[in-house]
């Protein structure tokens, strides 16, 4: 098996060092990664310029290629030749903080596993729920065993076409995990304030601020399960249609 792996933290972050390593022991590994954060970035790709890529060498000695574009460019790269060996599997992180519900429409971990089932590829996106500050290596092991089985999994059983997986991980200690919960996308509170400030000439500018999200906990969510210690693992697809909708709007006159 051969394993393609990105994330939106950037090529030298302690999550995707971590990844690379645990899967290493069950898969051929290339990895593909960003030369900077592109964190919240979303479903980015890069057309209006060219894109330069090349190799780098990991904390651990390894080679890696990278790029400045992207997240889901570091994939499209390297499927469209850049990475010569036929991809398996695309697997994205681990990435610093957690991918839970409404936080999808924006993370580059996420997209760049959407990247991946755009490619025809099955695709796991891993994401840790640390703490609002630097975290190293080691403080990724966890999720790193975590995400190995989870691609052992995939691996063994398959996915359909067209599917990706979310994987969420508390940051506690193995041994206080409980285990693993198959979970619906729960939903997140956002808590942004526009910060108007002005340059020395005089001039506005802005930052979005503001608090950390809050989640609203229903059964089954993923922000529950991580919550309560459990493995979140939440099947996605690209489909956005709104099927349960459709019969509604056809009732509507349009034609008016």
């Amino acid at each position: 098996m051969h394993i393609l792996i990105t994330n939106d933290d950037g090529v030298q972050a302690p999550g995707i060092l971590a990844l690379a390593q645990a899967l290493r022991e069950i898969a051929q590994v290339t990895v593909f990664a960003p030369n900077r954060s592109w964190s919240t970035a979303g479903h980015s790709k890069t057309l209006h310029r060219p894109l330069r890529a090349n190799e780098v060498t990991l904390e651990d000695g390894a080679t890696a290629f990278t790029t400045d574009g992207a997240p889901s460019d570091c994939v499209g790269l390297a499927v469209l030749g850049m990475v010569k060996d036929p991809i398996d599997l695309v697997v994205s992180g681990i990435n610093n903080v957690s991918n839970m519900g409404d936080d999808l429409t924006y993370s580059g971990t996420i997209t760049a596993a959407m990247e991946g089932v755009v490619s025809g590829i099955p695709s796991i996106a891993v994401s840790l729920d640390g703490p609002q500050k630097p975290i190293h290596v080691n403080d990724f092991r966890t999720a790193a065993n975590i995400a190995r089985q989870v691609v052992q999994q995939v691996a063994t059983r398959g996915l359909p076409p067209g599917i990706l997986l979310s994987v969420n991980v508390p940051f506690l200690p193995a041994e206080q995990i409980k285990g693993f919960r198959i979970t619906h996308l729960g939903k997140r509170d956002y808590h942004d304030v526009l910060v108007s400030r002005e340059d020395p000439r005089g001039h506005p500018y802005y930052w979005i601020g503001g608090s950390a999200p809050t989640s609203i906990h229903e059964d089954g969510s993923d922000v529950t399960a991580v919550r309560d210690g459990y493995v979140s693992i939440t099947p996605l697809h690209l489909d956005l249609t709104a099927y349960h909708l459709m019969d509604n709007l056809n009732q509507w006159n349009w034609n008016d």
